[in-house]
Formats: C-alpha cells, sequence, structure tokens
C-alpha cells in the first residue's frame, strides 16, 4: 500500500498501546539501543542553508531540515506528487521556526538524524535553559510535527516563506502560490495548474495547511505563539489532489486536516516509532572489521533511510535529487553558445538537472536493492506507474506503426508517452532504446517469487510482460532463418541503430526462460505455448573474439557511426540485469574475460562495476567499487548519504542503489532455488545480517573469517538450499 492522502481514503491504523509517552519523555527512556542507531547522524554546530539540512520523511512527505547561524530551525517541506504547470517536480514550502527564549545560538547545539524513529532532534542551551525541538514526519499519516519541549517557558514563532510569489511566463508558464489566513490560528497555501497545457496534470492542486494549538496569527504569513510554555506544537498537513476548483480543493483539504488535527499526539507517535523499528528489523547488514567497514555499512543504512522517505508515494522515485534537492549558489548551466564560457547561476531548491522525466536506467538501481531488503511495499509506486501508462502507449503505438504491443520509453513523464520512430529518423539516445520493458519483467518476476502474490502476477506482471513481447515480435522482421531480427535497435545508449543488440536479446531469452519456470496453473496453456513459439524464434546472444578471447558482444552487426556515444557496457547486461552468466553458472570463463576486456572501467553514479563484480565473485574488486558508491558524498552537502552529482544531479540516487545492490550481492546471491553465501565477501569483513531471497524467504547469521555462524533460514526447509561459497 502506497502513502496517500486523499479524504476519502485517508489511512486509518488501529494500535494496542502500553505505557505511551510524548516525544519529548519518549527519548529519555533507559532502554537498550538498536543497532542502526550506531549509525545515527549527529551534528554539533549550526549550518547556514539548505545545503546543510538532513532528510526526513515518510514515503510520500519529505522535509530538508537545517538550522542558520541565527538559530532558526528551516526546512523545505516535499511531495511526490508535487508538479508545477511544466510537470516538474518541486518543493511544497519552506518553514521557518524562531524562538524569543532558548535560541540555538551560543549554547551547547546538536542536531541528530534518530534514524530507529525516523525523527530529527534539534537541541541546545544546558541545565535548566535547555530546548529541544522534535520533528517527525508520520509514517502512517500525511502530517508533519514539530514539538518544542523547553526547561523554562518559551514562545515561538512559525513563519512560512514562499519563493514562487510572481507569475512567470519563460522558460514555461509557472503560476504563483497563493498564501490564506485560515482564522485566527491558521496558515493554508497552495499551486495551481488551471492554466498548464500539459492534461495529465491540469488542476492539480498541491499545498498545505499549517495549524498549532497555542498559536496565532502574527505578521505576514507567520503563526506566533499565544502565551509562553514548556511545550510548543504545530503541524503541518500537506495535501495534493486534482479537483474541478479550488473551493473543492479547499475542502478536502480543511476535512483531512480537521481529522488529521484530532488524533492523539502519543498514540501516533508511537505508531509511528512502531513502523521505523519494524522497518529496521525487517533486514540489515551491518559490517565491522576494518576502518572503512563503519562508513560503507552507514552509507548502506542511510541509503536505505533516504530510499523510505520518499517510497511510499504517488510516483516513481527520481534519481535526480529524489524528493531533497537543495538550493545550489553555484549551478554549471553548460557554456555560453558565443563565448563559450561556462555557465555559473545560482539555482533554487525546485531545479534539477534533467527535469521531472524519468530515465529508466538511472531509476532501477534505486529499486533492485528493494528486493533483498525486503521493501516490496516501495516497488509498488514503480510497477502501478508502468501499468498506468499501457493503455496510452499501447494506442500510441498502434497509431505510429499499426500492430500491437507494449513498450515504455526509456526517458518519459510519469504518464508515459513515445517518440514517433520513422525509418529515416537518425539514431539518438534513447529513441530506439527498447530494453526497459524486458528488464522491468525480470524485476517483476523477482518481485513475484519474493512474495508469491498471485493478484500482482495476474494483474500487474503478465499484462506487462505479455505486451513487452508481442511488441518485439511484431515490431521487427525476420532474417533468412525466420528467427527474429531485432534492426533497427539500440545498444542501450552506447551504440546506436545496430542489430541484435545484447540487452534486448539477452533480455528476451531470460524473461521467457523465467516465464516458463512459472506453475503451469497460475499462466494457462494458450499463454505458455505463446511464450514456447516465441522462444523459437529469439537469435542467438551474440558471442565474437576481442583480442583473441572469446567474448560477448554489445550487438551482432553493426553499421557506420553506431557509436560509442556513451560511457556504458550493454555487453555485460548478460551477467546483470539478465543473470544468464555469472559466479556457479555455465560459461564463468566467458563472462569474467568479457567483463575483463570491457570497454568503460568506472564505478559511482549509474554505473554498475560494483555490481557485476560482486555476481563475478571477485570480492576484492567488489569490496573497492561498493566502499566507493557507499562513502561518495558530494563535497557541497553536510548528509553523508547525499551522494556527489555524478552524471546525474545531488543527490543522486543512482550512486547508492548501486552500492546498495553491490553488498547485497557480496553477501548472497539468488538463482531460482539456490540461495549463494559469501560469493564475493572478503575474509577481512565481519558482518551480522538479515536478508530476503526469493519464496518467502528470510536468511540471517553472522560472517567472520570467511565462516558463517548463527545461521537462520526461515521457512527451516530452505535451508537445503543454501550454500557457502569457498572463496
Amino acid at each position: 500500500m502506497y502513502l496517500k492522502n486523499k479524504t476519502a481514503k485517508l489511512l486509518t491504523v488501529s494500535y494496542l498501546f502500553f505505557g505511551i509517552l510524548s516525544p519529548s519523555l519518549a527519548q529519555n527512556q533507559l532502554q537498550p539501543e538498536p543497532p542502526v542507531a550506531k549509525y545515527n547522524v549527529s551534528w554539533d554546530s549550526l549550518g547556514n542553508y539548505s545545503a546543510d539540512s538532513m532528510p526526513l520523511g515518510n514515503g510520500d512527505i519529505g522535509l530538508n531540515l537545517w538550522t542558520e547561524q541565527n538559530g532558526d530551525v528551516l526546512f523545505y517541506i516535499s511531495k511526490t506528487d508535487a508538479l508545477l504547470e511544466n510537470a516538474s517536480p518541486v518543493k511544497l514550502a519552506k518553514i521557518r521556526v524562531s524562538f524569543q527564549q532558548g535560541s540555538f545560538v551560543g549554547t551547547s547545539f546538536s542536531q541528530v538524524l534518530h534514524l530507529e524513529n525516523g525523527e530529527i532532534v534539534v537541541s541546545g542551551g544546558i541545565g535548566a535553559n535547555t530546548t529541544k525541538l522534535h520533528i517527525w514526519v508520520d509514517a502512517n499519516h500525511p502530517a508533519i510535527r514539530v514539538e518544542a519541549d523547553a526547561e523554562k517557558p518559551i514562545m515561538m514563532k512559525v513563519s512560512l516563506e514562499p519563493w514562487r510569489t510572481i507569475e512567470q511566463d519563460k522558460p514555461t508558464f509557472v503560476s504563483a502560490d497563493v498564501v490564506l489566513r485560515q482564522g485566527k490560528d491558521a496558515l493554508l497555501w497552495y499551486h495551481r495548474n488551471d492554466k498548464t497545457k500539459i492534461k495529465e496534470i491540469e488542476n492539480l492542486t498541491f499545498g498545505a495547511k499549517l495549524m498549532g494549538e497555542n498559536f496565532e496569527a502574527g505578521e505576514e504569513n507567520t503563526l506566533i505563539s499565544v502565551t509562553a510554555k514548556k511545550i510548543q506544537r504545530f503541524s503541518v498537513y500537506p495535501f495534493t489532489a486534482t479537483t474541478s476548483s479550488i473551493e473543492d480543493w479547499k475542502s478536502q483539504l480543511e476535512r483531512q486536516a480537521s481529522y488529521l488535527n484530532k488524533m492523539d499526539w502519543p498514540k501516533t507517535y508511537a505508531a509511528h516509532q512502531q513502523w521505523w523499528k519494524q522497518f529496521w528489523q525487517r533486514s540489515y547488514i551491518y559490517i565491522d572489521g576494518d576502518e572503512s567497514s563503519y562508513k560503507v555499512t552507514q552509507g548502506y543504512v542511510l541509503q536505505r533511510f533516504v530510499t523510505a522517505c520518499a517510497g511510499r508515494g504517488a510516483h516513481a522515485i527520481k534519481f535526480n535529487g529524489t524528493i531533497f534537492t537543495v538550493d545550489n549558489p553555484a549551478e554549471n548551466k553548460g557554456k555560453d553558445k558565443i563565448t563559450g564560457k561556462e555557465l555559473i547561476e545560482p539555482v533554487n531548491a525546485d531545479f534539477r538537472a534533467w527535469g521531472g522525466q524519468y530515465w529508466f536506467q538511472n531509476t532501477r538501481p534505486i529499486y533492485w536493492p528493494m528486493l533483498a531488503s525486503g521493501d516490496f511495499d516501495m516497488m509498488g509506486p514503480l510497477f502501478k506507474q508502468v501499468l498506468d501508462m499501457m493503455p496510452g502507449n499501447k494506442n500510441i503505438i498502434k497509431q505510429y506503426y499499426n500492430h500491437d504491443g507494449f513498450y515504455f520509453a526509456e526517458t518519459a513523464n510519469y504518464w508515459g508517452g513515445l517518440p514517433e520512430l520513422k525509418p529515416d529518423k537518425p539514431g539518438k539516445y534513447t529513441d530506439r532504446y527498447f530494453t526497459p520493458v524486458l528488464e522491468l519483467s525480470s524485476m517483476m518476476l523477482d518481485y513475484y517469487d519474493y512474495t508469491g502474490n498471485p493478484s500482482f502476477l495476474r494483474d500487474t506482471l503478465l499484462p506487462i510482460i505479455n505486451g513487452g513481447l508481442t511488441f518485439f515480435e511484431q515490431h521487427f522482421p525476420k532474417d533468412d532463418q525466420g528467427k527474429l531480427l531485432l534492426s533497427p535497435d539500440n545498444s542501450i545508449e552506447m551504440y546506436w541503430d545496430v542489430s541484435n543488440p545484447l540487452p534486448d536479446i539477452a533480455g528476451l531469452h531470460y524473461v521467457l526462460d523465467r516465464l516458463l519456470a512459472l506453475p503451469a496453473k497460475q499462466v494457462g496453456s494458450d499463454m505458455r505455448s505463446n511464450w514456447l513459439r516465441i522462444q523459437k524464434l529469439l537469435p542467438g546472444i551474440p558471442v565474437g573474439t576481442k583480442e583473441g578471447h572469446q567474448v560477448l558482444l554489445p550487438y551482432e552487426s553493426d553499421p557506420k557511426n553506431a557509436g560509442p556515444h556513451n560511457t556504458e557496457n550493454p555487453e555485460l547486461y548478460a551477467i546483470y540485469p539478465f543473470r544468464i552468466y555469472g559466479l556457479d553458472k555455465p560459461d564463468y570463463p566467458l563472462a569474467l574475460q568479457t567483463f575483463n576486456s570491457r570497454l568503460i572501467k568506472r564505478s559511482g553514479c549509474w554505473h554498475q562495476d560494483p555490481i557485476d563484480e560482486a555476481f563475478l565473485g571477485l570480492s576484492d574488486q567488489a569490496k573497492k567499487d561498493v566502499t566507493f558508491n557507499l562513502t561518495n558524498s558530494d563535497p557541497r552537502l553536510r548528509f553523508p548519504a547525499f551522494w556527489v552529482r555524478g552524471h546525474d544531479y545531488m543527490p543522486d540516487e543512482d550512486n547508492g542503489g548501486n552500492g546498495q545492490l553491490g553488498l547485497q550481492k557480496m553477501l548472497m546471491q539468488c538463482d531460482g532455488k539456490k540461495i549463494l553465501l559469501l560469493p564475493a565477501w572478503p575474509k577481512e569483513w565481519k558482518a551480522d545480517f538479515k536478508l530476503y531471497a526469493p519464496f518467502q524467504t528470510t536468511v540471517e547469521g553472522h560472517v567472520e573469517q570467511g565462516k558463517v555462524t548463527g545461521l537462520k533460514v526461515s521457512p527451516q526447509n530452505r535451508l537445503n538450499d543454501i550454500k557457502i561459497w569457498q572463496q
């Protein structure tokens, strides 16, 4: 289930709680510290601007929270479905919290992200002058909660600081935000797309209501506490909906805010804590053993946290900044066309390089690790997003090519859309790039194996996969032997308009093999017969010779000017994501030689060396590259898991996702029912781990000196499928 904030479908959860305490008191209880708390992020000095922020979120609503030198606490609010008229995902608001007493300036200061609770605590002062500010985004409801807890009564001011205050016409039309008073003790604001030219987001409105228990209206766009108290609280209730009128939207928001505002804070906080407790107990990898182990573990933990903060919303996670983009005082906008000089300009937190579209090659690294970590609830938005594209894209394919089938473009908005690829159209990076539907099919087959969800198989997996297979069969001609001839077709972005590119050929083989392994009663004889028929049409995977050695080839034949055009190794798609070759599989020397002969040797961002190395059992190389990815912080950003922008934008989710997946595959790999432990694990690393495997299986234990102890497999009958790799 994804978090949604439509009034008619408000999340309601019933819990039984014993000894419930307020957030401020709960922090002080003497309880064993959970293992994940070792990797909390703690700062002891004030910040300057949003580059010094920590992330927080509930899967749909996110915060970038920071402090300034005057002691104020600020946060940007994001929401996964907050889109401008040009379909760019943007911030929903900026909030400033100020104190008349109990300021954090000139005092003992700390700002801590408590991973175990999904909470940030900002504190300052000594003894009787101590003030703490607790901030959390309710894991179960669309609500932001802020509580000041002071030893002495304090006054607090909360300010909304809008920046989209003027309508703009260039480069595209964007209307101004609207701020309204709501009685004496609340603020409401919104942005409405009633003049957009994009029908999919027409009349989309996003905004929020801010209200507090002891507040009244102050100067413009502010609320101020009525009386000084030791406890001061306020909430923000973000809301997005497509409505026929702004009055309808405001009415829906009012109903939702009223409902949420009546909730008991201690009970909702306890339920929020329980969600995060279960999240961290669901799976883990905690490494020890050398000087790199702490930072690698923290990188893995924080990447999973950042993903969880954005992974249960209306749309898939954006690779180029997720919902945690920040202000950038020096963005490189390229070169001036006349002078050739670099154009360095300041941009605000609404900006992200590569815009609002999804590149599937950049999106996939975020989602592959969710399988082993058991974060299946966060995969739903991606699958639903592609499923929702099907009707429109199928109609476009019929219109352009007069045949059936489905694929989705490598580069597309969340609602889909396809370019018209006429025969004389020159090659381009993403135009004849049909691989995504095959890779998503592979991911969905894994999801089904891990979860065993029959409705997912019936309603999502099979429609998408069968649509993709139909497209490939009907879109391409046959060669002289009656085999499919995939030409012209891109070998991802690297080689353009080639024949029989390896990613698509390997993908078709791999997906069909997996489909034919599904239980016959789940798919029916007609569907299986069709898969067998298509399987017989497939040409072989391209293999050839390079520098005297047999290797996999990126394509079968090459017209002039095919490339290379990018920095990718498409021939390695037969290792990952289409796991035909690898450790403990046939033709391992062929796969290893292909990897060693690869043109591009890089880690970081979307480069997949760390994952290929793990699948090939190259423990030293995998350790080196995974360590690089999971410590590759952007030097301009204070939070250690806001990764350097690479080819994308910061924080770069490709970088963290590939590091996360690489680490998982170093520790455990699954192939059918086989579970291979320690396939690329360095002996100097110790680890405590719990990971998920296919067929509703969990595997946990301790690793030390290349040995596994305390092995626990659930269900127990899967213990027979464990194989521990001896390097």
